[in-house]
């Protein structure tokens, strides 16, 4: 057997330079007794807290497991201990501030999460998502109460009503707004009065106004009224048909049965664009929103008592006007005021970048003043205080920006010893520390494009979009040099055979070589490093990358007319011309023993070429859109491709497979670099983060990472496609089940019916053994021999019981719903047996109860009518005593509760006798005081 070839995996070690994702909204956080301090902000797949004070980070937010969905929304409870984290996979996340653990996470939407939303007490959830579905979640079962379905477009805002707990409001990119009537599961109430979408609406404290943001500049006010002592079963009675009207969808809906909720007018703002966030401070006093840009508005809301003073103002107005115009028969009549008299401009300020997602908070120290937390396009984080009652007083508080590019990093290059790094962005090129992931040092740039460090890594090369080719001092960061290279950009940069200077491609269809050359500095007296042009290479097309061997003998040029030009590196002598590709070769890497050079392309495509007669070894299918780069790992035949599809690919250029695939990034990766020991991957992606991969000493094996790859995929597919029918559901309905087979329930399911069947053969062993043992005197007691049984310690019973309780509460009823009738019958004796017991009353009479819902009609026809009689006076019984017993125990706390505050209030008055005794004793002592100096 001839020797195989082994690979290591590579696993995600770091990710950083991401201030902030532009895709998730930012909160200010009630966290260490500050409101107005810590900003919870996304990081692709973390969630960051900073200190806007210190502009540090101090805690980071990870999933469970290999998370690597993009967090979408966030939302924190009112004492904001747990903060809900919504990802583009669909589930949500709580985790618990205070230690940073994770509560549990609920998967019940099968698009982006796109809203979240706490009821006051935390005791609820109520989650959106791109597909128009809204779930209502328990947060103390940990489970789904139901979905409500009746959107038609993504879901972009939830509010639950203070004043009402069981009415939730919620808008959609379909132009409506729906009042959602929470005990039946019904919308009982559709706004239609927008034209475009409705991406933000607010909800003043008192909770009588209603102010809607659309794609216009128009912000719509609503007026609010509730209606007291009106049952929720009567949203679905229709027997007067006065009061019953038809909603868009055709069905029945009954019109301020709940709430009245009319429009009063519309508030104008300065930007024209759509409204992305539309906020309310906690006081009520004033009304932040923003737009696509830079613009910050801030409006004024009027409390009660200065609407009665406008009124009477307005009223006065109205009475002298009447009083002048004699000919005018009409009485005083009652004045009424329009949204722009109820809501007022009060400020407008610039960021410094446009705008994605904003927050606002009081400032615990000045009440006056707010603090504003804006999350920028180009990766920053602006934090602002500001007073507004005073129109021009804003001020700029802080600004988070240092350890990242305010754009997507294009190109990079390692250290000689891998201990450091260089990456470029849009306007400057920094310098990180391996280790720590920190920025040590910043270039000024204007729009590199590539970089190169010059043997020694005393200096940095970069190329320029506008053609020049700069030097700078690593130590200083000084520019020694500043050349103009190329009439274009320039797309490559590389170092010359025998390091003695650098070759240039640029889109002037040209590559230039340069040579370095000391020269002498007369400021510091030392010689300083320069370059000069030694030769050209002019060509057809533009110049897309270049490459040399590694033995120096020729250099390859890859150009946009989907073509490979092979050089001799001394003579600049054509050799060989390589042509394959549909679409331009984007990048090109050659091999360290100078006998493979690979391409990878726009057409999706990576060809393997040979460098002795250029011949074609294979071409792969790599991605499933553009390849962005492809680099062979040193000294060997392996080699990475990246590209816009997310992925990162590890291949072998002599077997021509797939070795592994990495994924991480949550947008198109830029490129990817290996070490020059091949331990360290640095990958850059359009979501602006910058990730280290580590190679470890697990081995791959690529076969079995394809079947994986299969299993994973098997598993979705049957998770979309199961479709299972539950008794009361259809699709057309406003309310279903919450939750959504996921492969964990159905791995839950299969867990069941493996210990189900494992009870059936221990139950017929056990059967059989008492029958051989009936006629002997001594009974013995049958003990089972399965090694589940007997490392655990438990009969085949508590096993099953076991297994009910190892499965997530949130994934529990769609496990059992999946689970087959034949199943169910011997699942229902096991739980009346728990139950009988008095053991986990809670758990079982759960799924008692979800069994009987989803399979009613099966079990009236196959279980005896005792059995279901049993069922039900053991489970009566069990929650009965359940209850007497939490009864009894709130009963003892309340007790011992009440003698603590009595304690108290004895000693509290203890204190303040002895306080007075003592103060009476001083007053006494002066009084003696007194009296001897007026004797003397």
């Amino acid at each position: 057997m001839g020797l195989t070839k082994q690979y290591l995996r590579y696993t995600s070690s770091s990710q950083f330079s991401v201030i902030a994702s532009t895709r998730c909204n930012v909160i200010l956080l009630n966290y260490r007794n500050s409101t107005d301090r810590y900003a919870a902000v996304a990081n692709c797949e973390h969630v960051c807290i900073w200190d806007t004070k210190t502009q540090q980070r101090v805690m980071m937010l990870s999933g469970d497991g290999d998370v690597t969905a993009e967090v979408t929304c966030m939302a924190t409870n009112s004492d904001g201990k747990y903060l809900a984290i919504g990802r583009t996979d669909g589930s949500v996340q709580i985790s618990d501030l205070s230690t940073g653990n994770d509560v549990v996470t609920f998967n019940g939407h099968k698009t982006a999460v796109s809203a979240l939303v706490y009821d006051e007490q935390g005791l609820r959830l109520a989650t959106g998502s791109q597909d128009g579905d809204v779930v209502v979640w328990d947060l103390v079962d940990q489970k789904g109460l139901y979905r409500l379905k009746g959107h038609k477009g993504m879901v972009t805002c939830c509010y639950f009503v203070k004043k009402h707990n069981n009415i939730l409001i919620t808008s959609s990119k379909d132009t409506n707004i729906k009042w959602w009537d929470l005990d039946v599961q019904f919308c009982f109430k559709t706004l239609m009065d927008h034209r475009a979408e409705v991406w933000q609406f607010s909800v003043n404290s008192n909770e009588d106004r209603l102010i809607t943001g659309s794609a216009d500049s128009e912000l719509r006010v609503y007026n609010i009224e509730f209606i007291e002592n009106v049952a929720s079963d009567k949203v679905m009675t229709n027997d007067d048909d006065d009061d019953v009207t038809m909603d868009d969808e055709g069905d029945l809906q009954t019109e301020d049965r709940l709430v009245k909720c009319s429009k009063i007018g519309s508030v104008f703002r300065e930007g024209k664009d759509r409204v992305v966030s539309l906020r309310m401070t906690s006081d009520g006093r004033f009304l932040v929103c923003h737009g696509n840009r830079k613009l910050v508005e801030i409006f004024r809301i009027l409390n009660d008592e200065e609407l009665t003073k406008k009124r009477k103002k307005e009223a006065k107005k109205l009475k002298r006007k009447l009083e002048k115009n004699e000919d005018n028969d009409e009485g005083g009549g009652e004045v009424t005021l329009e949204a722009s008299d109820m809501i007022l401009k009060s400020s407008t300020f610039y960021a410094n970048f446009s705008i994605t997602s904003m927050d606002v908070a009081r400032v615990s120290a000045n009440k006056d003043d707010y603090v504003i937390v804006a999350i920028l396009r180009n990766n920053q984080l602006q934090v602002l205080r500001c007073d507004p009652k005073l129109m021009k007083e804003t001020v700029r508080k802080s600004m988070i920006s240092v350890n990242g590019h305010r754009s997507e990093s294009r190109s990079a290059c390692f250290s000689a010893d891998s201990k450091k790094f260089i990456t470029t962005g849009s306007e400057t090129a920094k310098l990180w520390n391996r280790e720590s992931q920190q920025c040590i040092r910043t270039f000024p740039c204007n729009r590199p494009t590539c970089c190169l460090l010059v043997p020694g890594d005393l200096q940095l090369i970069l190329g320029t979009s506008d053609g020049h080719v700069e030097i700078y001092d690593v130590g200083s960061g000084d520019q020694l040099q500043s050349t103009m290279a190329h009439v274009g950009g320039v797309s490559s940069l590389i170092l010359l055979p025998g390091e003695t200077g650098v070759a240039t491609g640029g889109l002037d269809k040209t590559v230039r070589f340069h040579q370095f050359q000391l020269e002498d500095d007369t400021s510091t007296k030392l010689k300083r490093l320069q370059m000069a042009e030694s030769r050209l290479l002019s060509l057809e097309e533009q110049v897309m990358d270049i490459k040399f061997t590694a033995d120096g003998k020729f250099i390859a040029v890859a150009l946009t007319d989907n073509s490979i030009l092979i050089f001799y590196a001394d003579t600049l002598r054509f050799k060989l011309k390589l042509y394959e590709h549909s679409l331009p070769v984007n990048s090109i890497s050659c091999s360290d023993d100078s006998e493979l050079i690979v391409s990878g392309s726009r057409d999706r495509s990576v060809i393997i070429w040979g460098l002795d007669f250029g011949n074609k070894h294979k071409k792969l299918f790599a991605h499933d859109n553009d390849v962005t780069k492809v680099e062979f790992v040193p000294e060997t035949h392996l080699f990475f491709s990246c590209g816009k599809d997310k992925m990162i690919k590890q291949w072998d250029a002599d077997k021509f497979i797939l070795i592994q695939v990495l994924k991480g990034h949550a947008d198109a990766v830029w490129y990817v670099l290996p070490s020059y020991d091949g331990d360290l991957l640095l990958s850059s992606g359009n979501d602006k983060s910058l990730r280290l991969w580590e190679r470890t000493q697990e081995i791959v094996i690529p076969d079995e990472e394809r079947e994986q790859e299969r299993e994973e995929q098997t598993d979705l597919n049957f998770a979309h496609n199961l479709k299972i029918t539950v008794p009361g559901e259809n699709g057309e309905g406003k309310a279903q089940m919450a939750s959504k087979t996921t492969r964990e329930t159905v791995a839950g399911a299969e867990k069941i019916m493996d210990a189900v069947e494992l009870h059936r053969e221990e139950s017929g062993k056990e059967e059989e053994f008492n029958r051989n043992t009936t006629n002997r005197e001594n009974e013995i007691q049958y003990r089972s021999n399965h090694p589940i049984l007997m490392a655990y310690k438990i009969d085949a019973a508590r096993w099953v019981l076991q297994t009910l309780q190892s499965i997530k509460s949130s994934d529990l009823e769609e496990a059992l719903l999946v689970i087959p009738f034949s199943y169910v019958c011997d699942l229902l004796k096991l739980l009346n047996k728990f139950v009988g017991e008095k053991y986990q009353v809670e758990l079982s009479c759960r799924c008692i109860l979800f069994l009987l819902r989803i399979h009613h009609g099966q079990i009236t026809a196959n279980v005896p009518v005792d059995q279901i009689a049993d069922l039900q006076v053991n489970a009566k019984s069990a929650i009965q005593t359940l209850r007497d017993r939490v009864g009894f125990n709130l009963a003892a706390l309340q007790h011992i509760r009440r003698q603590v505050e009595l304690k108290d209030e004895i000693s509290i008055f203890a204190d303040v006798t002895d306080a007075y005794k003592e103060k009476k004793k001083k007053k006494r002592k002066g009084d003696s005081l007194k009296r001897n100096i007026l004797a003397l």
